[in-house]
């Protein structure tokens, strides 16, 4: 051991809420550990998302160790500040071993065993690491976007924080998954004239036959549902989040209604050149598909209805409120007013910090439950890493558990 090197038996890197849930478990059980954050706690409620951002779950699925929603309103949908009031509150409610404004900047296999940890200016050697930093490091904007007329502002969802923020004049918003969706709603509530490029993301109805799809679903056990027994197995992971919204109690997002009301929606778009969107060919088979996904959620919802004689009203089969012509031609941006674009088609992973061999060949992390196959290495809070809530308020307490309990080696229940 080096004079500057430090012992820790476990070393927690990322301050979100699957870092500090581990953090909590690790707590109870009295284990010394340090949890390291680049930022601060949970910093991308407040620092990546706009102003009326709210969560599209309904409030009771918001489930961190020891801290349950506790509010009046159990059905609705936080909206930013009151998700920063309750992350702040789970962190003061146990004063976690929390290190801010520390990046983690290399991890290394240590010669003596376990793992070497650079963070902060100094090294650190710890017997268990847990990667807690999530899956949503780097935001994607295509290489054509340096490109475009700089007279455009551009824009990522993770920046994006409300319709004054952009240049007067038209916006094209670039991926119609749930911050694509949401944003085109926000902005379209603010009077802009609004052109949306539509991806493969499906849709989910928000109520359905009386309740919230979640309640539903949560009775169908399908939150409880391992990515082992899930029809996709690990492709599951790769699947787009379904859009809906949680806005002002709740709602659809029919992306069919935006284009009746003067959304323009496109296909996915191809490339941008000389002034000029190019779009492939997809719009209405996304579309459809989109719905088709829907209509498959609440055919499931039918059949557990009548198999556990539930009493609930009836509601008609959707019908689509708009359909796309075949024109698949180019958008002029300039012709269109087009003065901003919003890049809504998500982030990848940064994991080239870590030198430890726990990737595949696409150098994306492999595990099963979390665990891998290095000792004492983790990762958490990831999608589908267990079930569909891990990476979500509502499922990361159980997996943070499952992983103490491989630290630990004793039996840890969940909060």
């Amino acid at each position: 051991m080096t004079q500057k090197e430090k012992f820790i038996p476990v070393i927690v890197v990322g301050g979100g809420q699957a870092g500090l849930s581990m953090s909590w478990y690790l707590c109870q059980e009295k284990v010394e550990h340090i949890v390291f954050e680049a930022k601060t706690a949970c910093h991308s409620w407040d620092d990546e998302r706009w102003d009326n951002f709210c969560l599209v779950t309904p409030n009771w699925q918001c489930a961190l160790p020891g801290h349950p929603y506790k509010g009046n309103d159990p059905h609705g949908f936080m909206v930013k500040q009151e998700i920063i009031d309750y992350v702040k509150g789970f962190v003061e409610s146990f004063n976690p071993p929390l290190c801010e404004h520390t990046a983690v900047t290399s991890i290394t296999r240590h010669e003596g065993g376990g793992y070497r940890v650079a963070a902060g200016g100094d090294v650190w050697r710890a017997r268990h690491v847990v990667i807690a930093s999530g899956a949503y490091q780097d935001a994607v904007i295509p290489g054509y976007a340096s490109a475009i007329d700089s007279s455009i502002y551009q824009v990522h969802s993770q920046d994006y924080r409300n319709a004054a923020q952009l240049p007067d004049g038209a916006v094209l918003v670039v991926g119609s998954g749930q911050s694509g969706a949401q944003i085109v709603e926000d902005l379209f509530l603010e009077k802009r004239k609004v052109h949306l490029c539509v991806g493969s993301a499906p849709r989910v109805s928000r109520f359905y036959r009386g309740r919230d799809v979640v309640d539903w679903l949560a009775d169908m056990q399908f939150y409880d549902l391992t990515v082992d027994n899930h029809p996709l197995r690990d492709g599951a992971r790769d699947k787009t989040n379904h859009y809906v919204t949680g806005r002002n109690g709740g709602h659809d997002l029919d992306l069919r209604l935006f284009a009746k009301e003067g959304v323009g929606l496109h296909g996915t778009l191809d490339t941008i050149g000389d002034d000029m969107a190019h779009f492939l060919p997809d719009l209405k088979e996304n579309l459809d598909d989109a719905d088709k996904t829907n209509s498959d959620i609440k055919k499931s919802i039918d059949a557990y209805i009548v198999r556990e004689g539930v009493d609930a009203p009836t509601e008609a089969p959707y019908v689509p409120l708009w359909e796309p012509d075949a024109n698949n031609a180019p958008l002029d941006l300039k012709a269109a007013g087009i003065t901003s674009i919003v890049w809504c088609i998500g982030f990848r992973p940064n994991y080239r910090w870590i030198d430890v061999p726990v990737f595949n060949g696409a150098n994306k992390p492999v595990w099963r439950r979390g665990v891998t196959d290095a000792p004492g290495f983790y990762f958490l809070g990831l999608p589908w890493l267990h079930t569909w809530g891990s990476g979500r308020f509502s499922g990361v307490s159980r997996d943070a558990a499952w992983l103490a309990s491989q630290i630990t080696g004793r039996d840890i229940p969940v909060a």
